[in-house]
């Protein structure tokens, strides 16, 4: 449904995005997470049309993205979205129906499922009298009314209380069990792991880990192992010493004593030093790595340059998760992100 090859888009010498490659199956809701300024929302502005790449090839459901009719095909909800303030959510929604050339009587069958799903009630409102969440829900049900097969979410639940941005995300999944393709953006990885079926990572306009939220995990976290002891090893020395590991110290937590250890051979060594102060391991608790864990190690490591506009590499190296500290530009021009 989405094909993206080499694509890199820069900014005088800056490079915004640099070499992204990457395909989103149909009826998938596909992430894009990073910090600010790592080409996220550049690269969404290229899926939906608005901005043109420097280099690289971009494919939405079957058009190049600079072709008109692809955006017939799409719905953009931008991150900021700023509404028609003096009209109603009805008389906005139909308007926008009307620049889709969607008949009026189709057009209110669709407005009215949206809104009736979204839960919005007061429809003949001003929209500039109507609360941040309540426009959210509107520039969504704009985003439906052409009925597109691609959906490209900008930060769709930014701002919003938690009780809306759980309609949000469940009704995300709702559209992907409608078979449409959902290409979603969030600061909350929470929110991505909670809806998305697969993610790539950005960081410096590069994609520095992509897969399922599972793989990534697997790929790039590490698992730990919790275990509560009603002794103290008490043998913090001994203990690091034969576990070769200094960050194996125990902490007191109420009337029990945790070992932080990385794998089953470790948490037996904590068992024999437990047994040996005269006590026994009694809860033993596995935590596996957050996607945010991941995400903050990931785009903690140092990146290779970006490019410059004439598109040579600057210390550019073949691994994707790292390299030399780059040189480039002090930063984006406004709005590149």
């Amino acid at each position: 449904m989405i094909e993206v090859e080499g694509l890199r888009k820069t900014y005088g010498d800056f490079a915004a995005v640099v070499d992204s490659d990457f395909s989103v199956e149909e009826g998938e809701v596909f992430g894009i997470v990073g910090p600010n300024g790592a080409g996220k929302t550049t690269t969404l502005k290229v899926l939906a049309g608005l901005v043109d790449p420097t280099d690289g090839e971009v494919e939405v459901a079957g058009f190049p993205s600079d072709d008109p009719e692809m955006r017939r095909r799409l719905g953009f909800l931008p991150e900021e979205s700023p509404l028609y303030e003096e009209m109603t959510p009805l008389s906005y929604l139909r308007f926008f129906a009307d620049l889709y050339d969607v008949p009026g009587d189709v057009a209110d069958e669709r407005i009215a499922a949206a809104l009736d799903r979204l839960e919005l009630d007061h429809r003949e409102r001003r929209l500039g009298d109507m609360s941040k969440g309540m426009k959210r829900k509107v520039a969504i049900a704009r985003s439906l009314v052409n009925d597109p097969d691609v959906l490209v979410y900008d930060e769709p639940a930014s701002g919003l209380d938690p009780v809306t941005t759980n309609s949000v995300l469940e009704f995300t999944r709702e559209l992907r069990a409608a078979g449409k393709t959902v290409v979603f953006s969030a600061h909350n990885l929470y929110h991505v792991e909670s809806v998305c079926d697969r993610v790539v990572v950005m960081n410096e306009g590069r994609i520095v880990a992509r897969g399922s939220v599972d793989g990534i995990r697997e790929r790039h976290g590490e698992t730990t192992y919790h275990v509560f002891t009603d002794v103290s090893p008490a043998v913090t020395e001994r203990l690091t010493e034969t576990l070769d590991d200094p960050g194996a110290a125990t902490e007191e937590v109420g009337d029990r004593f945790r070992t932080v250890v990385p794998d089953m051979d470790a948490v037996e060594a904590v068992r024999a030093a437990a047994a040996d102060a005269g006590g026994e391991v009694v809860d033993i608790r596995t935590r596996e790595p957050s996607l945010e864990d991941v995400f903050l190690d990931i785009v903690g490591r140092p990146m290779p340059g970006r490019y410059a506009a004439g598109g040579e590499s600057v210390d550019e190296t073949d691994d994707d998760t790292g390299g030399d500290d780059e040189k480039r530009p002090a930063g984006p021009p406004e709005g590149a992100e």
